[in-house]
């Protein structure tokens, strides 16, 4: 078993409810992260979805949010920035940006579970401005690789 990392959290709004974000199962990677509002997404329309949850994250790390597998495959729902981060010094409230493909509205409750969060450690880069070196497919991308038949 990992070691856990202790992430301080509390409510964005101390009026409104906030529900505690939770594993589902032993071997969940991510926490699943409910609304605190009810609101209407439109097809081919974007919402920002609230959550009420201000968290405090270790130097070091990030939380990623992530959607949904099942509102995603069954209703067109996901999160639009494909994985929102939420860097260790922000201290606003989590929000999700979520787009809805689908064609017909969908509808968030209060209480809700529309994302799940999962913790990453981050390694930070340091830019060297030089040479780099050669590969075997060097420059060639966006499908350059071929296409597995």
């Amino acid at each position: 078993m990992s070691e856990k990392v202790i992430v301080k959290f509390k409510k964005f709004d101390k009026k409104l409810e906030v529900f505690i974000p939770e594993y589902k199962t032993a071997g969940a990677s991510g926490m699943d992260i409910m609304s605190v509002e009810k609101i209407n997404i439109p097809p081919n329309e974007t919402r920002i979805v609230k959550t009420n949850l201000a968290v405090e994250i270790p130097d070091g790390y990030e939380l990623q949010i992530r959607s949904r597998s099942g509102i995603a495959a069954k209703n067109g729902v996901f999160v639009l920035n494909g994985i929102g981060t939420i860097d260790s010094d922000y201290r606003g409230e989590i929000m999700v940006i979520m787009h809805n493909v689908s064609k017909v509205d969908f509808d968030i409750n209060i209480g809700d579970r529309i994302a799940q969060i999962v913790m990453s450690k981050v390694e930070k880069m340091l830019l060297y401005l030089g040479e780099i070196s050669d590969t075997h497919r060097g420059a060639n991308g966006l499908g350059s690789s071929g296409i597995r038949k």
